[in-house]
This record gives structure tokens, sequence and C-alpha cells, in this order.
């Protein structure tokens, strides 16, 4: 079925305060599901209130979200997530990371004890939207063993970096996984019962698999063999070790109730007026883009895209036509209205 993004950002706020979020936090989160359901990330979008409602049931997540501020300087922060929402935990720490770079030129913040923080693109592009670079990176449960290795030590461990001033004004966003494929593709392909591509991940043997099941039980594919697995290995120092919390395998997975997750976060922001004026910058990366996207094309390929343009355009497109939801999602979806007494419904 399609729905209207306001519906849907709609019934999620109700989900959530239902579960005991305030409306502030309720509100935050809902707006970075429904981005990711926009940009055609739906592995991050609506289906992380089921998620997050087990998890609550089962008293590893806490609502509402008590966030404390560890250590503060002047160009850096430090943030205990209070194990609640990671969306309130990191939209927190990007606000800070862009105030102090306002500042000084660059803020840095740290999150730790938090939970899944959703697509990293919705937080980089708060900097961007104000004229700054924004740089964020994650770690996660260990799904990825280390290059050569049949062991999973790192999580897909995704990291994000948003510049302001591409084609029509809007950022391009790199957002990607140190692995091959981000988790969330293996899982929804278990859930649609779909086969993988060969070359996505490794079994518990370490065989290459196309069963999603074989390959949550083993290991994905860094991208790029040892690069991925290298840059796994750095977001899981800066996102974990550095802020304090869980690293490697301590890190608990969201999907299953084995604990808290103890995920890390880096968020940073770089102010491009300290560098240059903003609009000497936003000329220079507009031509540079219009050079990478004229440049000539391979056999085959019609058009060049830049990161995250091809999400951008999803945005677009589904701010204009609705956002498709399965069945399945909707049912769940409605299920939790109903858990949580809202009147609302999905039909």
């Amino acid at each position: 079925m399609k729905v209207q993004p306001n519906r849907l950002k709609e019934v999620a706020i109700h989900i959530l305060t239902g579960l005991n979020a305030t409306a502030d936090e309720a509100a935050v989160t809902a707006e970075s599901l429904i981005r990711a359901e926009m940009r055609g990330t739906d592995t991050h979008g609506v289906v992380f209130l089921k998620l997050l409602a087990n998890r609550i049931d089962a008293q590893m997540v806490n609502l509402p979200t008590q966030l404390k501020i560890i250590k503060e300087d002047m160009a850096t922060g430090l943030i205990d997530g209070g194990n609640g929402l990671g969306q309130v935990a990191v939209h927190r720490a990007m606000t800070m990371a862009i105030e102090k770079a306002g500042r000084y030129g660059v803020g840095c913040c740290l999150v730790r004890n938090t939970n899944n923080i959703g697509f990293l693109a919705f937080y980089t592009m708060m900097a961007a939207e104000k004229g700054m670079v924004g740089i964020i990176m994650t770690n996660g449960a260990a799904s990825v063993s280390p290059w050569g290795g049949a062991q999973p030590l790192f999580g897909t461990n995704p990291m994000s970096i948003a510049v302001p001033g591409g084609p029509a004004e809007t950022p391009v966003v790199l957002d990607m996984s140190s692995s091959l494929v981000a988790r969330g593709k293996i899982r929804r392909a278990e859930r649609m019962k779909e086969s993988i591509p060969l070359g996505w991940a490794l079994d518990e043997t370490g065989n290459p698999t196309t069963d999603p099941a074989a390959a949550l039980k083993g290991t994905l594919a860094p991208i790029g063999g040892p690069k991925g697995s290298g840059l796994a290995m750095m977001v899981d120092v800066l996102a974990g070790m550095l802020s304090g919390s869980k690293y490697g395998s301590e890190v608990k997975t969201f999907h299953q109730p084995e604990g808290p997750t103890g995920v890390g976060v880096c968020c940073m922001a770089i102010d491009v007026e300290k560098f240059m004026p903003i609009e000497n910058f936003r000329s220079l990366f507009r031509s540079y883009t219009e050079t990478i996207k004229g440049s000539k094309k391979a056999s085959g390929v019609s058009r060049i895209y830049l990161p995250g343009e091809i999400e951008a355009e999803k945005e677009r497109s589904n701010l204009k036509d609705g956002i498709e939801i399965n069945p399945g999602t909707a049912k769940d979806l409605n299920d939790l209205l109903e858990k949580v007494k809202s009147p609302l419904r999905l039909s």
C-alpha cells in the first residue's frame, strides 16, 4: 500500500509515545525513520518499531531516553546515551558538533551506551544543511570477519559524509557500510524469502553462500577485501573504543534480546566558512560534480550518479506519490498501534 509520509510519521509518533518516549524524542526518531523510508532505505525505516517494542518488553531499552553529557570542552563532547533511543542521542551529538564547529571550525562529539541509530545520512545532512561538512560513523554487532578470517569480529560499521553545495543545492551524501552490503539487506532477503548474490557473505564454515539465513549465522564480506576490513576496525576504534562504549564482539545485536547493545558513535562537523567563503566552496563543488557527471561513461552506462543522488530522487518521488509499505510491515504497525491503544490504523 502507498502511505503519505506525514501519515506514516504520525503513526510512528503514536507508537513511540505509546512506548513511553517523550513527544520530542518521538518526533526526532519518527523523522529519521520516515526519511529512511522516503530515500528507499526501508531496512532502516519503520521496521525498527517492532524491534524496539520487543526490546522494551524485554527491558533492554530505556524510555524515555535519559542523555548525560559526560565531558565537554571547546570543540569536543562525550554523551552517554542511557541505553535509550539511538536516534535521540546522535541527533543531540550532531547538534552539539554543529554548534561547536560554528565557534571553532570543527566539532567532534562521541556517544556511548546507545542503540541502533538508523540511517547515518540523516545526521550528516543536518550539518550539510548548515553549510558544513558532516561526518559520522558507528559500530554494531559483530558480523564481519577480519580479511582472511571466518569469525565475525567487526560490525558492518557504517560511515556517512555529507558535503553542501551539490547539484540543485542538494548535498552530496555518502552513506556506506564497511561490508559489501549492510546486514539489513541480508535480513530483508530472509524476511522476503529471497536468495542473496554470491559474494555477499560466508556461512559458518567460511564458504560463500546465497542463503540469507546461513549468511546471518556466518559473516559478511568486507567491501574491497582488506580495505573494508581495515575500515571496519578503525570505525570500531573511533566510535566504540574511544567513546568508552563496547567494541568488537562485545557489541550486541538490536535484533535479538541478548542484552544492551552498547553501540558507540562518532559525530563530526566542519564549518566550511572557517576555510573559505561558503559560496566559493559551493561554486567549486558544483563545478566538480558537473565534471564527474559529464565524464566519459563506460559501455552500457547511461548516467553517472553522485553519492546519495539515487536516494535523493527517490525521496522526491515518495514525497509526491507516497511510500510503499508491504502488507507484513503494515500489519506489524497496526498491531503496535493496537498495543499502545492508539485509534490510528493503516488501511
